[in-house]
């Protein structure tokens, strides 16, 4: 069957652009809607636990199954569904249900369509890229559009533009044909077998600290500008520039792993958000120095993402394939994403926005030397 391209990469341009909607303008919508910053970092970490858990269910269902796209689009509409409950949702523990719901089901979707991306990519899996480069190009322009929105009409817009995302998620993945995964020659054994190998620990662990480190940036970040004097509009310019560097490498991002091999990406991943977290902490006030630590986000989040989907590739074959996608997806952006909010959310009210930061960097140095000692050490 022929690489649907623009089907694939449409899926991952709304998918993208709703987490351009939801990741830096939620915490402002949270913070209109009266909760604290304890509560944003509470409410922030609901979407991230239920990455922990719904990947994985889903996950083992798509491998037995060997079907992934019913489960897209199954996931896609109830989501939907699911995300109708914002708009009449009134206090802490009604908002917390309705974000654990629609979140549950969002978050299944995303894995097994990586599973399915990589059984047509197959062999020219450097390729991958070049179809996840549409989702960046459906983040900048949702981060640009709905940052000027907000400056005219408020944030009262952003549930409507998410709903809307949401609903082009749902028509793409019907487009979308199954694909099944390729069985290898030989058989890896039981998941556990593979759970067991310390690079695969050590490779797992990588990714949860990476994506603690970020997690103050995703909740916080837009709040802690806004707070430093810059407009909505200029706030989404900046996500958006991060964004646009993101893409920039993922046009060569095959060339990278060609060249250089996933190992010394992600490494050098790491080592680049110690130095941008320790410059978001330190600079707010300096544009040099923002604008600086936004184009980094093309390395701690860009490059070492293409560099984890090649490993998760590289570990996880055949039938495992699914699982392997949920996994990383749970355990870096579920549990690292869910212990980084809600670590944050406390940080945050009792040290401040500079320290956590310096926390955040902190996470990613410890990331350097685990994947050093570690990570596909004998390549």
């Amino acid at each position: 069957m022929r690489m649907p391209y623009w089907r694939l990469s449409s899926f991952y341009f709304f998918y993208f652009a709703s987490l351009g909607a939801l990741i830096p303008f939620w915490g402002l919508y949270l913070q209109a809607r009266r909760f604290t910053p304890v509560e944003i970092g509470e409410l922030m970490a609901v979407i991230m636990v239920t990455k922990l858990i719904a990947p994985n269910i889903w996950g083992w269902i798509g491998d037995h199954t060997g079907h992934r796209m019913p489960i897209v689009r199954l996931a896609s509409l109830l989501s939907l569904c699911c995300f109708l409950g914002v708009f009449i949702a009134d206090g802490f523990w009604p908002f917390a249900l309705v974000m654990m719901l629609f979140s549950f089901f969002w978050n299944a979707s995303l894995p097994q369509f990586e599973a399915v991306t990589m059984s047509y990519l197959r062999e020219r899996i450097q390729r991958y890229s070049l179809i996840r480069l549409w989702g960046s190009i459906g983040f900048i322009l949702t981060v640009v559009a709905l940052g000027i929105m907000l400056d005219r009409w408020g944030v009262e817009v952003i549930p409507y533009f998410v709903l809307l995302l949401f609903f082009g998620i749902l028509i793409d993945s019907l487009l979308v044909p199954e694909k099944e995964a390729v069985m290898p020659e030989h058989d890896q054994g039981s998941i556990l077998h593979v759970l067991r190998r310390s690079d695969v620990i050590a490779f797992l662990v990588v990714c949860f600290l990476m994506q603690a480190s970020h997690s103050a940036y995703y909740a916080f970040y837009s709040i802690y500008m806004e707070e430093a004097g810059y407009s909505s509009s200029v706030i989404g310019q900046l996500w958006a520039l991060g964004v646009i560097a993101e893409v920039g490498l993922f046009l060569v991002m095959h060339r990278l792993l060609h060249q250089w091999g996933a190992r010394k990406v992600l490494i050098i991943s790491l080592v680049i958000a110690v130095v941008r977290w320790i410059l978001v902490g330190s600079a707010p006030d300096n544009l040099f120095l923002v604008l600086l630590a936004q184009v980094m986000h093309a390395a701690t989040f860009g490059t070492f993402h293409a560099a984890a989907i090649h490993l998760v590739h590289h570990y996880f074959i055949g039938r495992h394939q699914g699982r392997g996608q949920a996994l990383y997806s749970s355990i870096s952006f579920g549990a690292g994403g869910a212990f980084g909010s809600l670590l944050s959310g406390y940080l945050w009210s009792g040290i401040g926005p500079a320290a956590t930061f310096w926390i955040a960097a902190a996470y990613a140095l410890l990331a350097v030397a685990i994947a050093w000692r570690w990570v596909d050490r004998d390549k």
